[in-house]
């Protein structure tokens, strides 16, 4: 078994790593970054077995990234990170606090197993 590729749309972080990137890579996930949602949708079109993408609900262009992963696999899990539940986007899957890294790690386990199990 192959781990899991996730792509994370997210704004550049001002200083060091993105925490996210780090965390859900220190959970054994293939992580795969875009810093704009046109970047998102860039990566999408050049990487389409992606597995999963995990966006920032309240970026721009949010309702098209999240209709290009759809369009090129239904299937996709997509899941949208906000501090505010209220915040919907296009036929995300799942919404998960941004604050809350460990409920990011958990549902990706639940979703793709455990990557930390594989050989």
């Amino acid at each position: 078994m192959v781990r899991p590729t996730i792509l994370i749309v997210e704004p550049e972080p001002n200083e060091a790593l993105s925490v996210r990137k780090l965390v859900v890579e220190t959970a054994k996930f293939n992580v795969t970054t875009a810093y704009s949602t046109k970047e998102g949708r860039e990566l999408l079109d050049k990487f389409p077995q992606l597995d999963c993408m995990v966006m920032i609900a309240e970026m721009d262009g949010c309702e098209e990234t999240v209709s290009k992963a759809k369009s090129l696999k239904h299937s996709m899990p997509v899941i949208l990170l906000s501090a505010n539940q209220n915040i919907r986007c296009g036929e995300a899957d799942y919404h998960v606090s941004s604050h809350e890294p460990q409920e990011l790690v958990d549902l990706l386990r639940f979703l793709f197993g455990d990557p930390r199990q594989l050989k």
